[in-house]
């Protein structure tokens, strides 16, 4: 895309608060030529979110966490949803640096070895927001209780689930949170290749792994 392609004609902060929502006034480019009219759209902006899915190989067992969801509100199954760990990236920070924090903040597990699995928008007609995915290293035999941290108005339970089990929740529509979603289709997938490279280094598969 070159800088021709998006002309901002106006932006605006209409609200600043734990997010921020701009208004812009602007042209893009149209497939069949020219510059479209001007056009209004709004963004909710916070930053980019590092996300992983914390898994125990020697267990078989992933770590996810449970807590209350605003936009959940009006669930009919009720606003906790079944999530994974996830955090802001703050400047300064990598995503693999915020994964490994917030697996400590909100599950009270240390991340030993990070996979990447996916950076992606998270709802890109909305915000410019990117999800950076993992798939963490844990040892879950100690997971449990409550977590978070209480000046954030965190409340979060920690499950641990044989991961067999997780994911057949997420196909059948018990887990519907897009991030978690994602991360256990991919496991699903990978699920006993990266069982097998975790429980034994020298299996000869590719070296993909980030160490911590």
């Amino acid at each position: 895309m070159s800088g021709q392609d998006v002309e901002i004609i106006e932006q605006e902060i209409c609200y600043q608060g734990f997010f921020r929502l701009e208004r812009l006034r602007l042209r893009h480019r149209l497939f069949a030529g020219g510059m479209s009219p001007a056009i209004v759209r709004e963004t909710i902006e916070k930053g980019d979110v590092a996300a992983v899915l914390l898994y125990d190989p020697q267990r078989d067992e992933v770590v996810m966490i449970e807590q209350f969801r605003i936009g959940a509100r009006a669930d009919p199954r009720g606003p906790w949803l079944l999530e994974i760990v996830a955090g802001l990236i703050e400047n300064g920070e990598t995503p693999a640096a915020v994964a490994c924090r917030e697996a400590m903040e909100e599950a009270g597990c240390t991340v030993t070895d990070l996979l990447p699995i996916s950076s992606f928008y998270t709802s890109p007609a909305k915000t410019s927001q990117r999800t950076h995915l993992f798939l963490g290293r844990v040892d879950s035999r100690n997971a449990g209780g409550i977590h978070g941290l209480a000046h954030e108005g965190e409340d979060i339970r920690v499950v641990c689930l044989a991961a067999e089990q997780a994911v057949v929740l997420a196909e059948q529509g018990r887990i519907d949170s897009a991030w978690p979603l994602v991360a256990l289709w991919w496991f699903a997938r990978h699920h006993q290749e990266v069982r097998q490279r975790w429980l034994d280094p020298g299996s000869g598969m590719p070296d993909t792994f980030l160490s911590r």
